[in-house]
């Protein structure tokens, strides 16, 4: 999930990268065919590429 804090606010992890690539914006993870096979459960904008 793409984070503007210095949180996670999916996983609550501080180990964040600056380095991605591409992102996907889901709105409703359970009708959604990218959030399902990207395994999205909550809503947001998620990176492509972590690296």
């Amino acid at each position: 999930m793409i984070s503007n804090g210095p949180i996670c606010p999916n996983c609550k992890s501080s180990n964040l990268s600056d380095d991605w690539t591409g992102f996907v914006v889901v709105l409703d993870p359970s009708n959604s065919e990218v959030g399902r096979l990207m395994g999205i459960k909550l809503a947001g904008r998620y990176a492509i590429r972590v690296r």
